[in-house]
């Protein structure tokens, strides 16, 4: 589920099941690292990492859509009892018109301040020069110069708290990893989740290894890290939206079944593209800028030269061998449970294992 549909409560304590799963920055959880999908560019200096919404931005998009057409009915009702029929609807007409206006008006308002006419993407910046993450939280409409989009900055080390947040979407268990800010009696300021969501308990395993990944880049750089499983692209094409929306229902579904959810895809993905089109790059401070300039010569700098970028380019570099498929390592020093599944589930738990 999209984090901006059940946000969290400011002003109140963590989630207490978020908080027996909070992640420790400094020892690994689980025995392997790779990435799940997550990644915009890495470098020496900081690594770009998707917010929670951005694989799955076309489910709210057209829920902002269906509720615009929820206000366009509400308005036609209106309309019909009120000019048309004069004496068709009476007061109770009228009430009923103006409950759905507002309700459906209040619901395409406040999600789709965030999908239409804001950005593209809200990146999360890991810096780990600085020990800092940065955050693109919104788009700034009348920004003085240098100022940039709305950006949160969070200081990497213990008194930042990282959890697993529990939610449902589809009947499942959904997970994704969240930051939280407290004040000095530990109620939440603000809160902002990073990467993707994963479904179902059989997916905590990827959830684990992923933040080993993030971990691993803060603590160590990114001399050793195996391949991401695929750089995201900034300046998405229609074809990536596609890709998004037909692997939303199901990375490795049959061609059978895609030709079927055809109709359904394509639908997504015109959601997708509607939002995208209204929408802007994002634009850093003037000042996270500076604090994120690049060696010219930096080694580690991807994606560039024949690094493929995006889901429709990798597809064919895997195809040819020249991508890594699913490339992870192993966590040295790692004394927990030896299998990723049966330490996942252990994870699931309500009481997580300790390391």
């Amino acid at each position: 589920m999209d984090e901006r549909v059940f946000q969290f409560k400011a002003g109140r304590p963590i989630p207490e099941w978020d908080l027996r799963h909070r992640l420790s920055i400094n020892r690994a959880v689980s025995p392997e690292c790779k990435d799940s999908g997550t990644i915009f560019r890495i470098n020496s200096t900081y690594m770009d990492v998707s917010d929670q919404p951005f694989k799955e931005r076309q489910w709210l998009a057209g829920g902002v859509l269906a509720s615009c057409l929820g206000v366009a009915t509400g308005m036609w009702m209106y309309y019909v009892t009120r000019v048309l029929y004069p004496n068709a609807g009476g007061m109770l007409g009228d009430l009923y018109c103006l409950a759905l206006i507002c309700t459906f008006g209040l619901v395409a308002f406040r999600l789709g301040r965030d999908e239409f006419f804001s950005l593209r993407r809200r990146p999360t910046r890991f810096n780990r020069r600085e020990r800092i993450i940065y955050a693109i939280r919104r788009r700034r409409f009348f920004a003085k110069p240098g100022q940039g989009d709305v950006t949160w900055e969070v200081p990497w080390g213990e008194n930042t708290i990282f959890c697993i947040h529990r939610g449902s979407a589809n009947h499942r268990e959904t997970y994704h990893i969240r930051c939280y800010e407290v004040d000095e009696s530990g109620n939440v300021t603000r809160a902002f989740a990073i990467g993707r969501t994963w479904e179902g308990k059989e997916c905590m395993g990827d959830l684990l290894s992923q933040w080993n990944y993030w971990c691993w880049y803060m603590n160590h750089g990114p001399e050793d890290l195996p391949k991401p499983l695929l750089f995201f692209k900034e300046d998405e094409s229609s074809l990536e939206s596609f890709l998004f929306c037909m692997y939303d229902f199901g990375m490795r579904a049959s061609a059978a079944y895609r030709i079927s959810m055809m109709p359904f895809i394509l639908v997504m993905t015109s959601h997708r593209l509607m939002a995208l089109w209204t929408c802007r790059d994002p634009v850093w401070p003037e000042a996270v800028v500076n604090a994120c300039v690049l060696d010219p010569d930096d080694p580690f700098d991807e994606p560039r030269g024949n690094t493929p970028v995006g889901w429709a380019e990798t597809a064919l570099a895997l195809e040819r061998n020249e991508y890594p498929a699913g490339a992870k390592c192993a966590m040295e020093h790692w004394h927990g449970e030896s299998d990723p599944e049966l330490n996942a589930l252990l994870w699931a738990e309500d009481t997580p294992p300790l390391h």
